[in-house]
């Protein structure tokens, strides 16, 4: 073992949160150095966000083109998979990291390549793949940025099948005849919608009573009723027993807990995730492995120097709040090594109050699913004395002209004392690029008054927002 090196900051992952984190406190004049065991970059660039839009974005083109004037006869065939896997590969640069290598290096960031464990306070241990040993020092402070991993279910014989999870799912050379896949949130029906486009006959089977459960109720309706449509059989209320495959390989068969049976070539487990911090040393400084538990620094609770930034600590699940996230926890390191005070109230500098309020959100499903901040649910469990507003997006012209036979939905939600927007909600082809204008109006709590003279361009999508208000308002 070599001489402890020491630095401002140690960052454990080189996903898109360490490589934030890095980021920003290089940026606020603090040394840092970032910890990797597989691919900078993460799993956003090679397993999940990049690779899993590559692969849908010309299954929702196609489908979007099918309903369009002009353009429908030309777009009947079948997708060109072998093209669409190729242009999968070029996004994930073919799961090489020596682009992101480049750009973190050129930050001033030191790159230790190995499995980084804590060793007590401020202290990092990197065991590099050779099984060499360097210790790694912080004078002010240690971010865990380990993201999560995909949970497989413990059923008789799912180990012996050798299913998939999102990493197989996003990054095969293939497609199978017949996949099935388990679970109903948004790893399983994007991926539900990426193979049935590739030509996969897809068998989505959902525990719960509906898809997208933490989104308005109404959102996973049209994306079942979409799924079904393109010749999907979307089965709820059912549950995976248990899991047959002769020696790994062939055919899999899924026993459901009704005793019915259904064969595939391929099984996906879309079932949750769960935090890589099971192996970091977390027992060092007295934690138990799970998730951590921030403030809204992001700093680990009971702690003066420990951070948990993105998927680890449970907040938000996504890779642009990940960041969001990295860059006040980068701010707030920062100014504390400083002795500068933090800005600490909401909506300051060093709070990530979006985590609790204005979280956005797309599926990139065909229809499109987007919202951001609380559901009519969640506001109504917080509290909140609310109103929801709904309206049919393809009664707006811009959805019709869009394409022909427009199905859609908008919600906001609003809260009848301050009135101002808690949350909204969009589903429909297209809307995703409409989110942006909700985040602005919840994270911003621009009154309601305010948004009426917000005027939309006709005719476009965004009209639906005019509609919204007027409907608020009534006659």
């Amino acid at each position: 073992m070599t001489e402890a090196i020491e630095y401002d900051v140690v960052v454990l992952g080189a996903g898109p949160v360490g490589e934030n984190v890095a980021d920003r406190v290089r940026a606020a004049g603090l040394s840092a150095a970032i910890v990797e065991s597989e691919l900078v970059g993460g799993e956003c660039s090679y397993w999940a966000c990049m690779p899993s839009k590559a692969l849908l974005r010309p299954v929702i083109a196609r489908a979007e083109a099918r309903r369009v004037p002009g353009l429908s006869p030309s777009v009947q065939g079948p997708l060109d998979v072998p093209a669409v896997l190729a242009h999968r590969d070029e996004y994930t640069s073919h799961w090489k990291d020596d682009g992101q290598v480049a750009w973190l290096e050129s930050t001033g960031t030191v790159l230790h390549r190995g499995h980084g464990r804590l060793d007590g306070e401020k202290r990092v241990t990197v065991t590099d793949p050779e099984g060499g040993v360097q210790v790694l020092t912080a004078r002010h402070a240690v971010a865990v940025c380990t993201g999560t991993s995909a949970i497989v279910p413990d059923l008789p014989g799912l180990a012996g099948a050798k299913p998939w999870t999102s990493r197989e799912a996003t990054s095969s050379r293939s497609v199978p005849d017949r996949l099935v896949v388990v679970g109903g949130g948004v790893v399983g029906v994007e991926m539900a919608t990426a193979y049935q486009g590739f030509g996969s006959d897809v068998t989505l089977l959902v525990r719960g009573d509906g898809l997208l459960p933490r989104m308005e109720p109404f959102v996973g309706e049209l994306v079942a009723d979409s799924l079904t449509e393109a010749g999907a059989s979307v089965r709820t209320g059912v549950s995976a027993a248990s899991v047959e495959r002769d020696g790994g390989s062939g055919p899999v068969t899924v026993v459901l807990d009704n005793g019915e049976r259904i064969e595939a070539d391929e099984i996906l487990f879309a079932t949750g995730r769960a935090p890589r911090t099971s192996d970091i040393g977390l027992d060092t400084v007295g934690l138990k492995a799970g998730w951590l538990t921030v403030d809204d620094s992001c700093r680990v609770e009971g702690s003066d120097w420990l951070y948990g930034v993105g998927d680890v600590n449970h907040r938000a699940l996504l890779t642009h709040q990940g960041k969001y996230q990295a860059r006040i926890a980068g701010a707030a390191i920062g100014a504390r090594a400083q002795g500068v005070p933090l800005e600490s109230d909401r909506w300051g500098a060093h709070a990530a109050t979006a985590d609790h309020a204005a979280v956005p959100q797309v599926v990139f499903t065909e229809p499109e699913a987007a919202s951001v901040g609380l559901s009519l649910k969640e506001a109504e469990q917080a509290g909140h004395r609310v109103r929801a507003v709904d309206y049919e997006i393809g009664n707006v012209a811009g959805a019709s002209l869009y394409a022909e036979g427009y199905r859609g939905r908008a919600r906001m939600i609003v809260d009848l004392d301050s009135e101002i927007l808690r949350g909204v909600t969009f589903v429909g082809p297209g809307v995703g690029e409409l989110l942006h204008s909700a985040t602005v109006a919840v994270a911003g709590e621009v009154p309601i008054s305010r948004l009426w003279h917000a005027v939309p361009s006709y005719p476009t999508i965004s009209e639906v927002w005019l509609r919204l208000l007027e409907t608020y308002r009534g006659p």
